[in-house]
């Protein structure tokens, strides 16, 4: 069993025009709304793959039923701590040119009180669980260390893995988590860098060693992934398809490293298995996550190599 936490679950609204014009009128040509957040769209992700997975995190009165008549769609199990306030959107906007511009919502504050509770539920929720998946970015008002604080409730002996950026990656990392899971542009605001080549992905995934995760799984786009434990280092080529948006692939590509792993799978298969979904993921519209037939397509194409 695999526990998600979402600290900041939101609504995704791509909207797609044709024409894009800053400071100008535009008008729709689609739209779509989907319920996200890192953690939520990574549970979805272990549920298709035929994982068992239990979602929580906060969650707010107004827009917040709609999370649990999606997850219950999915099979989901969920336990949310509730907080005032609404959900907050975040909209994506694409254009002819498959440009895509975000807006993100930064969501409504959560109370001390909040906080408390949700770190004493991962603690009680976490003892049933072999991996504790932590990701995303937090509502206003939480402390960057809150990510440590429900690191270090967590039971020792489980894994703890996070997606998140900046100084919660920092912290993260510092506590000395299973493993982490940045993107080439969170890995150059981390360092302050600038990455031109796989061989650069792998001095910093060795470098995030070196401060402490004990595994690295830094995604690349549609240039696949590099995966490390510090002794030894993998690389997998994504293969070509038709983007319809990336949205999601990151939250794909870890739901199937971590159900890998709760497998006993090694790091090559590990690896194949992580950007197969993460491709798989962006030939959906919007935010919708990948098919389990279209990441079976993939996995078989992919090769993995080590560097």
């Amino acid at each position: 069993m695999i526990l998600t936490v979402c600290p900041n679950p939101c609504i995704d609204c791509t909207i797609e025009i044709e024409d894009f014009k800053v400071g100008r009128l535009n008008r729709l040509d689609g739209k779509i709304e989907n319920t996200a957040g890192k953690a939520l769209n990574t549970a979805v992700g272990i549920k298709r793959l035929g994982g068992e997975c239990v979602a929580s995190g906060f969650m707010f009165e107004t827009g917040g039923r709609r999370f649990e008549r999606f997850l219950g769609g999915e099979g989901i199990p969920y336990d949310f701590v509730w907080e005032k306030g609404s959900v907050r959107v975040n909209y994506k906007i694409i254009d002819g040119k498959s440009m895509m511009t975000e807006i993100n919502d930064r969501g409504d504050t959560v109370s001390e009180q909040g906080q408390e509770k949700l770190i004493e539920k991962v603690k009680k929720l976490s003892e049933n669980c072999d991996m504790v998946v932590i990701s995303g970015s937090l509502p206003s008002g939480i402390a960057p260390d809150y990510y440590a604080r429900l690191i270090k409730c967590v039971p020792e002996g489980k894994k703890v893995v996070v997606d998140c950026d900046g100084e919660q990656l920092r912290r993260c990392v510092s506590a000395g988590v299973y493993m982490v899971k940045p993107n080439v542009h969170e890995v150059e605001r981390f360092f302050n860098v600038r990455v031109t080549s796989i061989e650069d992905v792998v001095s910093y995934a060795l470098q995030l060693i070196d401060l402490g995760a004990k595994r690295a799984l830094i995604s690349m786009g549609k240039s696949g992934a590099v995966f490390t434990d510090g002794q030894r280092t993998f690389y997998s080529k994504s293969v070509n398809v038709a983007v319809n948006s990336t949205v999601g692939a990151g939250d794909s590509m870890l739901a199937a490293a971590c159900l890998a792993i709760e497998e006993g799978a090694d790091m090559p298969d590990t690896l194949k298995r992580a950007v197969a979904a993460g491709t798989a993921s962006v030939t959906t519209a919007g935010t919708n996550l990948f098919t389990k037939d279209k990441y079976l397509e993939i996995l078989n194409e992919l090769t993995v190599e080590q560097i």
